[in-house]
């Protein structure tokens, strides 16, 4: 049986394909911002939504100041900057206009769907931290494919 830690549990957690979200908002007069493939719906009643930070995040820290948050479901218009999204730092989102949602949260435009949310609950969960977050504003375009990632790769969810 393959080990429970590190590479092998990751290669099997790989096989359950996930959408692709970037969390973003204004902290201390900068935007910060980061992907996340653990982004996941709750409730509808209240509406909630949650994200897994791992504790080794340098951004989650930041993030989590912010009393409201964006979230984008990448879609196919953003695949392209999935590479640059994905780096760390200043790189991240140089050149990149994030959309203003709320005076805090920062979403991308050309977008599967956003939503502007406010921290819930935070709950240690491991080597992450599992938020709930209560949704306070959304949009979904229709037109817009969502991204996938699926065994350590990009792709587009097919429409019927």
């Amino acid at each position: 049986m393959p080990s429970l830690l590190g590479t092998d549990l990751r290669h099997t957690f790989a096989a359950y394909p996930t959408g692709m979200a970037m969390i973003a908002a204004e902290v201390d007069g900068r935007d910060e911002a980061m992907l996340a493939n653990s982004f996941t719906t709750v409730s509808l009643d209240p509406p909630l939504v949650s994200m897994a930070f791992t504790h080794v995040s340098t951004t989650w820290p930041r993030l989590r100041r912010a009393t409201e948050l964006g979230i984008t479901v990448l879609g196919a218009p953003q695949r392209d900057l999935v590479p640059q999204l994905r780096r760390s730092g200043p790189a991240r989102l140089a050149g990149i206009d994030l959309e203003r949602a709320s005076d805090q949260a920062r979403t991308l435009t050309g977008a599967a769907a956003v939503l502007v949310v406010r921290p819930h609950r935070f709950i240690p969960a491991g080597d992450h931290e599992l938020v709930l977050f209560e949704v306070v504003d959304h949009h979904r375009d229709d037109a817009v494919s969502p991204l996938t990632y699926f065994a350590r790769r990009v792709g587009v969810a097919a429409r019927d």
